[in-house]
């Protein structure tokens, strides 16, 4: 499996997160389970039966953020010398040429994707259309709802 490319931030947040299923939430679930054997009769006991799905659902999750770590490869991109273009990690702010709207994304990994959040995954089309772009640049990027005209006002290494 190759290596995908993750910012040093979304590397933290994985990282946050395995340490607090670990330490918090797998250690509450086995008291948890423990606690409803005490009960009795496993067959109808409806808060074991709870604790064993919910213990299944931490062991998946520390598994797949273990995998997603393992093949990380960070890129902490302040220390990246893009001069001036469009990279991995870049932060961007663009200019809606037909609304007059700003906008400002972070080019990140598929894993830490959140449009809410303005970060979008370097594989996506939006990203791909800006990778290598520098400031000043028109963008054309094709959407759902047809061609989008963006101007590149700045490029950011934060």
């Amino acid at each position: 499996m190759s290596k995908s490319p993750m910012t040093v931030r979304g590397a933290e947040r994985l990282r946050a997160e395995l340490k607090r299923l670990k330490q918090e939430d797998r250690p509450r679930v086995i008291k948890a389970i423990a606690e409803a054997r005490a009960h009795g009769d496993l067959k109808e006991n409806a808060e074991y039966h709870a604790a064993r799905e919910q213990q299944s659902f931490i062991e998946g999750r520390i598994a797949e953020i273990e995998g997603k770590l393992s093949h990380a490869h960070v890129i902490d991109v302040t220390q990246v010398d893009a001069k001036g273009r469009v990279v991995f990690g870049a932060t961007v702010e663009l200019l809606d040429l037909a609304t007059d709207e700003e906008v400002r994304y972070q080019l990140v990994g598929e894993d830490e994707a959140d449009i809410k959040a303005g970060l979008i995954s370097v594989g996506s089309p939006f990203a791909r259309a800006l990778i290598g772009k520098r400031e000043g640049d028109e963008v054309t990027v094709q959407t759902p709802s047809g061609k989008k005209e963006y101007e590149l006002l700045a490029v950011e290494y934060i």
